[in-house]
């Protein structure tokens, strides 16, 4: 079942002389479920597709669809909400509340929508995620392992359909970086989820089930085997 997929997705900075094309039409189909890792050089245009698959940025032209919704024919308002309710995302900057707990951090999302959290789904992220006995500790006593988890658990409280890491494990040495991979596809594939992770770790590229490649804005896709 196809979960998201994008029509013709343009994205330009600039006008006349100085316009650069980051983006150009961009065909992308993503299953349930499956996890794509999105590979390409620095300037390639990888985070600014992943900026526009997640409705944080305004395209110059084409479409998002995110579970047969189109996203930029909602207002602001609304399209904050679908964010929300529908997409984690996960930063190679923690971007975790300083005064805030783990698990508060953890929970904030939730507590933005005055939703109430469901407990016995928090005890299981914590646990998955390392976090049982370092959940009264501020970020500052965390390790930087330990925070990418607490930011991980942020993006998945609501239980999202989407998954979408950008370079999620950029500021981890290679022992973290396996754990965190661990983790998030234990994670997608648990609740069905999907992942969409820019990565420029070609061992994490290979743990995934498709590598898009973008080359100056150009989409290119391979099937990654399991071996």
């Amino acid at each position: 079942m196809e979960i998201l997929k994008t029509i013709n997705l343009c994205k330009s900075y600039g006008s006349a002389e100085v316009k650069v094309e980051a983006l150009k039409n961009v065909n992308l189909s993503v299953k349930q479920g499956e996890f794509v890792a999105i590979v390409g050089a620095s300037g390639s245009g990888k985070s600014s597709l992943l900026h526009l698959l997640g409705g944080v940025d305004q395209p110059t032209s084409g479409q998002v669809i995110i579970d047969g919704t189109e996203l930029y024919t909602k207002s602001e308002e609304e399209l904050a909400l679908f964010r929300r309710r529908k997409i984690g995302f996960i930063f190679q900057s923690y971007n975790l509340i300083p005064v805030l707990s783990a698990e508060e951090n953890v929970k904030l999302p939730m507590l933005l929508e005055n939703k109430k959290v469901d407990e016995a789904y928090l005890e299981e992220l914590l646990d998955i995620l390392g976090l049982i006995n370092r959940r009264h500790h501020l970020p500052s006593e965390l390790s930087g392992g330990q925070q990418q988890r607490t930011a991980i658990g942020r993006a998945l409280i609501n239980k999202p359909s989407i998954i979408l890491a950008d370079e999620p494990t950029g500021n981890l040495d290679s022992k973290h970086s396996k754990e965190i991979v661990d983790l998030l596809t234990f994670s997608v594939k648990k609740y069905n989820q999907t992942l969409i992770m820019i990565t420029h770790d070609l061992n994490i590229a290979q743990r995934a089930d498709r590598v898009v490649k973008i080359e100056d804005g150009f989409l290119q896709q391979n099937e990654v085997s399991e071996e």
